[in-house]
C-alpha cells in the first residue's frame, strides 16, 4: 500500500492561508524562597520535582506552555508542604518565582557524561559526595537551571550516569549561549561541548561522551496504512438497518472516523473486512470475509467504496453468530508482520455491536499484535454492555494472555452511543468520535519506532508545479 507524505509546518512558521490558531511555546521556570516539597500546576498540567533540607528550592523541572496572544490564560500554583509554615505575624514567609521564556523551535536533544578529574584534595568538590548542576544563562542575564547529576558517594574522583537533555533546555537551541556550572563555577557553551571528547572539554570535570539525536514527532514520520472493517437487515430495529433517510450506526461510524484516517494513505485503496456471516451460495459461516465479494482482491476505493462495498454485503450475505474478532485481527497482523523497517503502520477499525464468542483467542490476537506496526480501534454500537471491549482497550489493566502481557498498549475502544447528539447535529457529533477514537494513535506510533529505533524517512522534495522553473537558493 501506498503512503502519503506530507511536509509540515515546524512552530513559528505562519501560513496565512492555512494556519490554524496562532500560539507559541512558552517555558516557564519556578524558583521559591521558603520550604515547599514541590509545587503543581492547576488541573495537574504539570508538578515540579520534590526538593528537601532547603529553604530556597531551585526546580529544575520546566512547565512548557502554549501562549497565546489574544487570551487571558490564568495560572494556579499549587504548594505541597511537609508542615503547616509559621513565623511571626505580619511577617513575610517567601516568595515565588516565576521566569518565562518564548521557546526556539529546537528538537535536538544531547546525551552526555562527565567525570570528576582525579584530585588529591577538596578544593573542587568540596566534599566527597560530589554532583554537579547546570544552570541555562537567560536573555537577561539571568540563569536558570536545567539539569542535576546524580550524587556520587564517597569519591573525589565520581563517573556521573549519562544524562539525556533537550538542547532547548539547555541553550534553547542558541548553541553559543553559555552553560554554567555552579559547583566549581566553570562556563562553556553547546558549541563547545559539541566538540566531544577533546582538550577543549577539559575543566574542573571532564567531558566523556556527547551525542547528539533528534526528537522525532507523530508528524515526523505521518505514513500510515489504514485498514477498515465491518460487516440486509430490512428491519428498522436492527442497527444495520438501511434508512433511505439517515446513516446507520456502523455507516456513521464508518465515516466519521474513515474520513479522518483516510488522510494519511496516498493512494486511498483499503481492504474491508466483514465477520459474522454466512455467505453465498452454500451459507458457510465466515469471520473473515470481503465486502465487495471479492477475496482476492478486497480493496474498495476511499471511504465512500467502503461504505458502498458495505452497502452492498447487507444485501446478499445473512448475519450470523458467534463473532470472533481474531481472525479479522490475525489477518490484519499478517500484513503487519511482512513489514518491520518502519515504511508503513497499519490501523484496523472494528465496528461492533460489542457480542463476542472468542475473548480468550481475541486477547492471544491482541498480545502477538502488538509487537507489529498495527493499531485497533474499536467503536461499539447499540444498546448492549461493553464490558469485554473495555477490557480489551487495557488502559487500566494491560491486556494479557497465557501469563504474556502485551508489549504495548495498541487498543482503543470508545461506545458510540456516547456520541449521539440528542438535537440531531451528527456533525460535530462524528466530529468529536473520530478526535476520541484516533487520539491515542500518535502515541501508539511513536512507541512501536521508538523502542525499535527506527527514524523517519527522509522527506521528499517540494511539489514543483509542471512547468515551473526549480528555484535554487544559495
Amino acid at each position: 500500500m501506498n503512503n502519503t507524505f506530507l511536509n509540515m509546518a515546524s512552530i513559528g512558521d505562519f501560513d496565512p492561508l492555512n494556519a490554524s490558531i496562532p500560539a507559541t511555546k512558552v517555558e516557564i521556570t519556578v524558583s521559591c524562597s521558603f520550604m515547599v516539597h514541590h509545587l503543581e500546576k492547576q488541573n495537574c498540567f504539570g508538578r515540579t520535582e520534590v526538593i528537601d533540607n532547603t529553604l530556597n528550592p531551585d526546580f529544575v523541572r520546566k512547565f512548557i506552555l502554549d501562549y497565546f496572544f489574544e487570551e487571558r490564560q490564568n495560572i494556579r500554583f499549587d504548594f505541597r508542604l511537609e508542615k503547616a509554615l509559621g513565623g511571626i505575624p505580619g511577617k513575610k514567609c517567601g516568595t515565588i518565582i516565576v521566569k518565562a521564556e518564548e521557546l526556539n523551535n529546537c528538537r535536538e536533544s544531547v546525551m552526555m557524561q562527565f567525570c570528576g578529574n582525579k584530585l588529591d584534595k577538596k578544593d573542587f568538590f568540596g566534599k566527597s559526595d560530589p554532583f554537579l548542576v547546570f544552570y541555562r544563562s537567560n536573555e537577561d542575564g539571568t540563569f536558570t537551571i536545567c539539569h542535576k547529576t546524580e550524587v556520587v558517594k564517597n569519591t573525589l574522583n565520581p563517573v556521573w550516569q549519562a544524562f539525556k537533555i533537550p538542547v532547548r533546555a539547555l541553550c534553547n537551541g542558541d548553541y553559543d549561549r553559555y552553560v554554567h556550572d555552579f559547583i566549581g563555577e566553570f562556563s562553556t557553551s553547546y558549541r563547545e561541548l559539541s566538540r566531544g571528547q577533546s582538550q577543549f572539554n577539559v575543566y574542573e570535570v571532564t567531558l566523556l561522551s556527547f551525542l547528539v539525536d533528534i526528537e522525532v514527532t507523530f508528524l515526523d514520520y505521518i505514513k500510515v496504512c489504514p485498514l477498515p472493517p465491518p460487516g440486509h437487515p430490512a428491519q428498522p430495529t436492527s442497527l444495520h438497518y438501511m434508512s433511505p433517510y439517515q446513516l446507520n450506526t456502523y455507516a456513521m461510524a464508518l465515516k466519521a472516523v474513515g474520513e479522518i484516517i483516510q488522510d494519511y494513505d496516498s493512494d486511498k485503496m483499503f481492504p474491508a473486512l466483514g465477520f459474522g456471516a454466512k455467505l453465498p451460495p452454500d451459507g458457510r459461516v465466515s469471520h473473515e470475509f470481503a465486502l465487495n465479494g471479492n477475496p482476492q482482491n478486497p480493496y474498495c476505493t476511499g471511504i465512500d467504496g467502503v461504505m458502498e462495498a458495505y452497502y452492498q454485503s447487507l444485501k446478499s450475505v445473512q448475519l450470523y453468530g458467534p463473532t470472533n474478532f481474531s481472525p479479522v485481527i490475525n489477518h490484519v497482523a499478517r500484513y503487519a508482520a511482512s513489514v518491520n523497517d518502519g515504511s508503513q503502520y497499519f490501523v484496523l477499525l472494528i465496528i461492533t455491536d460489542g457480542v463476542i464468542s472468542d475473548m480468550a483467542q481475541t486477547k492471544e490476537s491482541i498480545v502477538n499484535a502488538a509487537c507489529l506496526p498495527m493499531s485497533i480501534i474499536i467503536v461499539g454500537v447499540g444498546p448492549a454492555e461493553f464490558d469485554a471491549m473495555v477490557e480489551l482497550d487495557g488502559d487500566e489493566v494491560r491486556i494479557s494472555s497465557r501469563g504474556r502481557y502485551a508489549e504495548r498498549d495498541i487498543v482503543q475502544f470508545v461506545p458510540f452511543r456516547d456520541y449521539i447528539d440528542r438535537t440531531g447535529n451528527h456533525v460535530l457529533s462524528m466530529a468529536r468520535l473520530a478526535k476520541d477514537v484516533l487520539a491515542e494513535i500518535p502515541d501508539q506510533f511513536l512507541s512501536y519506532m521508538r523502542t525499535r529505533g527506527i527514524k523517519p524517512s527522509p522527506a521528499p522534495p517540494p511539489y514543483t508545479p509542471p512547468g515551473q522553473p526549480l528555484q535554487t537558493q544559495i
